[in-house]
């Protein structure tokens, strides 16, 4: 055959099947405006904060994915192929991946809706999660994203978490921090606690209320142990912060003559 007689079984095959194109792309059409104004109205109910975060993430991709499903399946049976040969070709592949993955899927999905429901964290917190700070971006219902402070996107699956101790800083939580030094006997109780809550007053972060205070916590062979504690509610300054209460800490206290290095070693090495 020449290439004008392709041209011509084309243009004959077009105008036969017009009417399935049209209807096809009309169908494409008003699927994505219905999508695009359901997802209009997801967004509107989180800025007038009915939804919460993450079930808006989460309802914006279960929409997506009908739009998916109903433009394809309108598509196919305008083109003659029923609900039959499509379900034929879902149980053909699908039973497969399902055999391979059925269990850790449907695992995490389970994991999943646990976590959506009983909230153990919400998008945005700040979590402590194996070993590591990492901000929660999008809880999934197979997967939970979490940022860490290097800014790397991680993705654990969920039936971890519901394995794993998580310690939930929140966003703007009040939580207590603090900062241990060990100076001599032979300094004054009061002069250590004195220079503690200085260095404490001197760290942006560090609330008026509660109140900063200081603890004598143990004996040691040759020193005194003194905890600083203070409260913050600036979660995502959480490790800034902790590293300026001790700088704050090491200076004020040279700035007294208290002399916070440990004693025993000390002691040790003069023998």
């Amino acid at each position: 055959m020449s290439l004008l007689d392709y041209v011509s079984a084309f243009g004959e095959w077009v105008l036969a099947n017009l009417d399935k194109m049209i209807l096809s792309a009309v169908t494409v059409v008003a699927v994505y405006v219905i999508y695009r104004i359901v997802v209009r109205e997801i967004k509107s109910l989180k800025a007038r904060k009915k939804l919460e975060e993450h079930l808006t993430y989460t309802l914006i991709r279960v929409a997506k994915w009908a739009a998916a499903f109903v433009v394809i399946s309108a598509v196919l049976a305008e083109w003659g192929v029923t609900l039959g040969i499509i379900s034929g070709l879902l149980a053909l592949f699908g039973g497969t991946i399902v055999g391979f993955a059925a269990i850790n899927t449907i695992g995490n999905a389970i994991s999943g809706l646990i976590v959506m429901t009983s909230k153990p964290f919400e998008v945005g917190d700040r979590i402590f999660f194996n070993d590591q700070f990492a901000d929660v971006a999008a809880v999934e219902l197979i997967y939970t994203k979490m940022l860490t402070l290097d800014n790397v996107l991680v993705s654990v699956p969920n039936q971890e978490l519901l394995k794993a101790e998580i310690d939930n800083y929140g966003k703007k939580k009040v939580i207590r921090r603090h900062c241990t030094v060990t100076p001599g006997f032979e300094y004054d109780s009061h002069d250590v606690e004195s220079a503690l809550l200085e260095a404490a007053s001197k760290v942006n972060g560090v609330l008026e209320e509660p109140k900063p205070y200081v603890w004598i916590t143990n004996f040691q062979s040759y020193a005194v142990e003194y905890v600083l504690y203070v409260f913050i509610n600036d979660i995502k300054r959480l490790q800034e912060i902790d590293a300026e209460l001790h700088r704050k800490v090491l200076e004020t206290c040279k700035a007294h003559k208290i002399d916070i290095s440990t004693p025993l070693l000390l002691r040790q090495l003069e023998k």
